[in-house]
Order: structure tokens, then C-alpha cells, then sequence
């Protein structure tokens, strides 16, 4: 009995050496396999009956440190996130430019000044208007293609999510079939197992580059995946993520407002909860990086198109002067919205075509325009009966309305005859030239909502640069979303459209209320829902709460407030106004300036004392040397993604956003390479632990092949002896 225990142990230790060194050629054949991992099998006693019976092969197990591969998991996906904000801002910056480079929007804001300066030295040459337009259309051209390869990028972006949602999918299905057959296999006893589970680690190392995932084994051996932030990826089955990309993008497209499609989990959007990869990469582009960028561009188009057109409106074109004129402000309802005057009055004066005075006026001095304002309705009509009245300017083919487009338009009748606009700063003649004060009650109630510096600024009767684009969408100034209003009392928001002849609606402020409140109530009202959506839109480090017209109409918004009641201020809190989105992409010199270069407007008309008349001068440059020194002031920014509210040049705010993206992507650069470096430190830590070392097994076959010799040299002696005792008792 005993003989024949002893051949079996020695066969036994034969079948281990054997197995054991088949699993050592197969780590040697693999040493540089990606993925592979140094497999070892487990060996135990067998033991039956309460003897020895030898020895067998347990589970071929895997050298791997499951700490450092979850290491490796959440240090990969930073680097996917990385690796993903890096391309982008790179293609950013190659767009924009350096600050100092002669194509840069620095630069051609320079060339612009200087354009104006010229003009300014000889406003009675026809070439320095022609040689004042290029540079500007040059600007406004510049802010428009940026602005255009900036949305393209976006939709790049979102395209790329789209890919990596894909890639993702494929991973989570491959990763479940390795799931499926790990489970099996284990069951069967099947000797692949460790080598599927390479294949599981390799698809999950892979997975960590795109989104942030956590994981667990269950004791079948198959692992359940969710993202860092709780939510299921892969659990028996997969959860497939669904992203539907858009068309195109436009600076008022955002995820926040819905015009932007998330990133969805089983009916659940997982936009916001993504923490790493480069998913979280890819949005952050889309949603944060390239709209602050966008804010920003918007931010000077917006003041470079407001200053100039503050001071161009205080102008006259001559010797060309307009024989009609038309506003560019959208009036929703004239017979509704009133305007207040204060802090001067507003001269109209008609003149020949040698620039000699016919007739002059004031609205509030001598037409009489109430000081505690009136309809747009009676000022038009004010103006109008003053065009035609043989006592007055004696033109009985003039005109003053508002047009079918909802702008202020004045017109002589009579093209021998010109229309100057130009506020004073009394209402008696030759006083100071001084813009006017226009309050703006937008909706009738007696409160006048909003202020404006300006009469001819207020209309956009004599804009330098335009934009189509509609005032349909209201923003905040940068907010937080837990900012107090202060707000001591309910305060009731309404809301009116140039598409509705009544208001749309309105909502109610209370005291506690938040901002995401505010979204909440317009979004959830069933009668403004159906034309206004409202959002807070990442913006550097805060929010812009927005409310948008769905339909493209214009806008307006105002407070409530019952006759004799004081306004509550949240508007002006809240810093509510038109917004400038979109404006980069849409700004331009006006189509009639552009036609008619001789309609640039170098001064404004000059008060003979003498002959107690006005008059047109071809000399006159005031208007353009205000222009030019436009770009000398420092003028009031508002924050735009990174850059903080500050007061700077025009040229210095180019510059800032230009090197505040090189900037960027510089850091960006050195951040990823840290990052690159450090996951490949955690790689190569893994590598030793789980890794094939060619000197470990070499001695390991050594060892089992010198056990494989030992229990050959045991079963030849037990069989020898069992031969010789079978032969003596034969």
C-alpha cells in the first residue's frame, strides 16, 4: 500500500512541476504582452482518508495589487480630462494668436484708433472715411470668424462626446462578456480565468481614460462599475449612456438652456456628475472653456460697438447729410412705452444743402414734450407736427413714426433738406453740446425701468456699428446661485414680447427665494413656459442667470410696481440687462455707412452767435476726435469668464483674453505632463508587482523542473521496487 502511495505522490509532484512550469513558459511567452499580468498557481496537499496523497494544482491566481490599479484607474481618467482640455485649448490658442502678433485682435483694434485718428486730422478728405472703414470692417470681421471658429469647436466638442459615449458603450458590452465567461469559466474550473481577467483590467483601464469610474468584485468574480459619483455603469447588464449631438452652435446655445443635449444613464442626465475623464474634459470645453472665451469676445464687441456709437450719435454727416434717418432700437409697443427727458433737451434742426440753418427746435422747451414723460406715440407725433407745421419746419412731406420693423424713423420728405439730432445741455440755443438722460418705462405703469445717456444713442439713429442679431435674450451680471437679493418684500417680474400685444406674464419674487428659484418659477409657469426659458449658464467662477425668448422676439423685462410704490432695485441687483451673446458674431458697420462713407459722421453742428443760427461745417471733426480718444479711455468691462469686471482699454481687454489663453494652455501643458508622469509612475509600480520577471521565472523553472527530476527519480524507484516484489511473488 504503501508503494502505491508513493508512486502516486511522485506522479502527482510530476503533473504539478509540469503544470507549474507550463504556467512559467506561458508568463516567459508573455513577458511583453500589454495587459498580461505573472500568473501563479496555487498548490495544496490532497489528503484522503487521513493520509497523504500527494499534491494538485489550486486556482492559477494573478500578481495584482487591486490598490494600485484603482490608483491607476482614477490617475487615468484625470489625464483623459486633461489630455482632452489640452488639444482644445492648443486649437485656441493657433486661432487667436499672441497678444503682440500683427493679426491679433490687439492689433487690429490699434489699427482701428489709428484709422480714427487719421480721420480725425482731415474729416473733409473722402478718402479718410473710405481709409476709416476697412480697419473697422477689418475688427468686426476678425470678432465675427473668431467667433465663428470658436462655435465650431464647440460643436467639435460635442461631436467628440458623442464618439467618446460610443467608445464607452463598446467597453461596457465587452467588458459584461468578460463578466459572463469569468463567471462560467470559474465554475468549469477553466484555467483562462486570470487571463480574461486581464482582458476585464486592460477594458477597464481603458474605460477610466473616458469617463470617472469606481468598481467592486462580487464573489462570482464579475465587477459591478459606476462613475465616481454613484452612478451605475455595468451591473449583470450594461447601462448604456445615449448623446444625441447638435447641428451647429451659436453663442447662445448652451447645455444649461437646453439647447444642448446632455449626456443621459437610464432616462437620467449625467452631464453634471461626471468628475474625471475625458468625457468631463470634452463638456468642460464645450460648456465652460470656449462660452468664457465667447463671453468675452462678446464683452468688446459690445462695449467697442456701445462707445463708439455713443459718440457717433452725437454727430452729423457732412457735406452728405441724411435726409432721413432710422433707429435701430426695437419698440415692442409704442402706444404703451413711455420715455422721460432729463438733464438737457433735444435739439432738431433742418438744414439746406449748403449746410445753412432752415429750422430748429427743442423737444422739451419748445414742443413742450412733458418733463414727466409721455408714449413714444406722443413723441412721434410731437415731432412729426412740428415737421409739418408751416410755423415750424415747414416740410409738409415729413415724417416721424414708428416703421413696420418697430424703429424710430424721421424723414424730411424733401432730399434738398437734411435732419440733425444733437442734445443740449438747456434748452436754450448754443448751449453746451451734452447727451440727454432717457429713462425707459417699458411696459406703462409709470416706472421708468432703465436708463440711457443719449436721445439719437438711445434709438440708434446714427450708428457706427450694428447687429442683427434680436434683444431676446435678458443676462445677469457673474452671480453665485446662493446670492441674497435682499429683498424685504414680494417682488412681482413681468414680462413682455414685440410678438404679443399684452405682457406674457409675470412672476413673484419672496424674500428667500434664490436665483435657481427665479429659473424654477418662469420654466415651471405653464403661461410663460411656452415662449421664455430661463437658465443659470456657467461663467467663469459663477453664473449668468438668463431668460430667453424662445421665438426670437424681443425682450423685455421689468418690475411691477403698484402706482406711488417704490421699486425694489432687484433688476439692478440682479444686473438684468439685454444681453450681449452672440454680439462678436454679429457685429458690424452699418450697411448705409458702408454704401455712403461720406455718412460718417466727423463733427457735429457749430452755433453762430452772431446770427444766433447753427450751421454745417466741412472742417468740423469734434465727433471724430472724440472717437479716437474712445480707445484712450479706460472703459467699464463687465466679468466675462476670467476676466473680473475692470476698467481698461479696448486694446489691453483684447490683449488680456488673448494671453489669458496662452496662458491657459500653457498651464494646461504643464499640468498634463505632470499628470502623464504620474500615472505612468502608478504603471510602472504595477508592472513590478504584477509584471513578468524573466530572472524570477528562470529560477522558478529551475526549481520545478529539479522537482519534476526528484519525482521522476521517486516514481522510477517505487515502480523498480514494485516490479522486483511482483516478479518474486510470480
Amino acid at each position: 500500500m504503501a508503494l502505491i502511495s508513493g508512486l502516486g505522490t511522485a506522479l502527482s509532484g510530476m503533473k504539478v512541476a509540469q503544470t507549474q512550469l507550463d504556467i512559467i513558459g506561458r508568463n516567459i511567452a508573455n513577458v511583453d504582452t500589454v495587459g498580461y499580468t505573472r500568473k501563479q498557481a496555487q498548490q495544496k496537499s490532497v489528503v484522503l482518508a487521513g493520509s497523504s496523497m500527494g499534491v494538485t494544482i489550486g486556482d492559477v491566481t494573478r500578481s495584482v495589487n487591486q490598490g494600485l490599479l484603482k490608483s491607476f484607474l482614477s490617475s487615468n481618467s484625470l489625464t483623459g480630462q486633461l489630455n482632452a482640455q489640452n488639444e482644445y485649448l492648443s486649437k485656441t490658442e493657433i486661432l487667436l494668436g499672441t497678444p503682440e502678433g500683427d493679426n491679433s485682435i490687439s492689433a487690429n483694434v490699434a489699427n482701428l484708433q489709428a484709422a480714427f485718428n487719421s480721420f480725425a486730422s482731415d474729416v473733409t478728405s473722402a478718402s479718410g472715411r473710405y481709409n476709416l472703414l476697412n480697419p473697422a470692417q477689418t475688427v468686426t470681421s476678425h470678432l465675427n470668424s473668431i467667433s465663428q471658429e470658436i462655435q465650431k469647436l464647440r460643436g467639435d466638442a460635442d461631436l467628440n462626446i458623442t464618439s467618446s459615449v460610443a467608445e464607452i458603450n463598446d467597453l461596457l458590452d465587452e467588458i459584461h462578456e468578460l463578466n459572463e465567461n469569468i463567471v462560467k469559466y470559474k465554475v468549469l474550473k477553466y484555467d483562462g480565468v486570470a487571463d480574461l481577467e486581464d482582458k476585464r483590467d486592460t477594458a477597464l483601464r481603458n474605460l477610466s481614460e473616458k469617463i470617472d469610474i469606481s468598481y467592486f468584485t462580487r464573489d462570482t468574480g464579475e465587477i459591478v462599475i459606476q462613475t465616481t459619483g454613484g452612478i451605475t455603469l455595468l451591473d449583470r447588464d450594461p447601462h448604456k449612456l445615449t448623446h444625441s449631438a447638435v447641428t451647429q452652435t451659436s453663442a447662445t446655445s448652451t447645455y444649461a438652456g437646453g439647447a444642448i443635449g446632455g449626456i443621459m444613464v437610464d432616462g437620467v442626465d449625467i452631464t453634471n456628475q461626471l468628475r474625471q475623464g475625458e468625457l468631463k474634459g470634452l463638456v468642460e470645453i464645450r460648456d465652460v472653456t470656449l462660452p468664457s472665451l465667447q463671453s468675452q469676445l462678446d464683452e468688446l464687441a459690445g462695449v467697442l460697438k456701445d462707445s463708439i456709437n455713443q459718440i457717433h450719435n452725437q454727430g452729423t454727416a457732412y457735406p452728405q447729410t441724411p435726409s432721413e434717418m432710422t433707429g435701430t432700437r426695437d419698440i415692442i409697443n409704442p402706444d404703451n412705452q413711455n420715455i422721460r427727458i432729463s438733464n438737457g433737451d433735444v435739439r432738431f434742426t433742418i438744414f439746406d444743402q449748403n449746410g445753412k440753418q432752415v429750422s430748429t427746435t427743442t423737444l422739451l422747451g419748445d414742443l413742450h414734450f412733458p418733463d414727466a414723460g409721455a408714449s413714444i406715440t406722443d413723441m412721434t407725433t410731437t415731432i412729426n407736427n412740428w415737421l409739418r407745421d408751416p410755423n415750424g419746419a415747414n416740410l409738409p412731406q415729413a415724417e416721424c413714426k414708428i416703421d413696420q420693423d418697430g424703429h424710430l424713423y424721421i424723414e424730411t420728405g424733401d432730399s434738398s433738406y437734411t435732419i440733425s439730432i444733437m442734445d443740449e445741455a438747456s434748452s436754450t440755443p448754443g448751449g453746451e453740446q451734452k447727451d440727454v438722460t432717457i429713462e425707459y418705462d417699458v411696459n406703462g405703469d409709470g416706472n421708468y425701468d432703465r436708463t440711457f445717456s443719449g436721445f439719437s444713442n438711445f434709438f440708434g439713429m446714427n450708428d457706427f456699428f450694428v447687429s442683427n442679431r434680436n434683444e431676446n435674450i435678458y443676462d445677469s451680471k457673474v452671480i453665485s446661485k446662493n446670492v441674497n437679493l435682499g429683498l424685504r418684500d414680494i417682488v412681482t417680474i413681468g414680462f413682455s414680447s414685440s410678438n404679443s400685444d399684452t405682457p406674457l406674464g409675470s412672476i413673484n419674487i419672496y424674500p428667500n427665494d434664490s436665483v435657481q428659484d427665479i429659473v424654477n418659477k418662469i420654466n415651471n409657469d405653464p403661461n410663460l413656459n411656452q415662449q421664455l426659458r430661463a437658465s443659470l449658464v456657467p461663467n467663469g467662477s459663477g453664473y449668468v442667470l438668463r431668460i430667453e425668448d424662445t421665438t426670437g422676439s424681443q425682450l423685455e423685462i421689468y418690475e411691477n410696481v403698484a402706482p406711488g410704490g417704490t421699486s425694489s432695485g432687484v433688476l439692478e441687483k440682479l444686473g438684468m440687462a439685454p444681453s450681449n451673446a452672440g454680439m462678436a458674431a454679429t457685429i458690424g458697420v452699418r450697411e448705409e455707412l458702408q454704401a455712403q462713407p461720406n455718412l460718417i459722421c466727423g463733427g457735429s453742428p457749430e452755433f453762430n452767435a452772431a446770427s444766433g443760427e447753427y450751421q454745417l461745417n466741412p472742417a468740423m471733426n469734434n465727433i471724430a476726435n472724440a472717437m479716437g480718444k474712445v480707445f484712450d479711455q479706460t472703459l467699464n468691462f463687465n466679468q466675462s469668464g476670467t476676466i473680473s469686471e475692470t476698467q481698461t482699454t479696448l486694446a489691453n481687454y483684447a490683449a488680456t483674453f488673448v494671453g489669458n489663453i496662452a496662458s491657459q494652455t500653457s498651464n494646461a501643458e504643464s499640468t498634463l505632463a505632470y499628470q502623464q508622469q504620474l500615472t505612468n509612475s502608478i504603471s510602472l509600480k504595477e508592472a513590478q508587482v504584477s509584471g513578468v520577471d524573466m530572472d524570477e521565472e528562470l529560477a522558478q523553472m529551475i526549481v520545478f523542473q529539479q522537482t519534476y527530476a526528484a519525482c521522476a527519480q521517486a516514481f522510477t524507484a517505487s515502480k523498480e521496487i514494485l516490479d522486483l516484489l511482483l516478479n518474486m511473488v510470480n
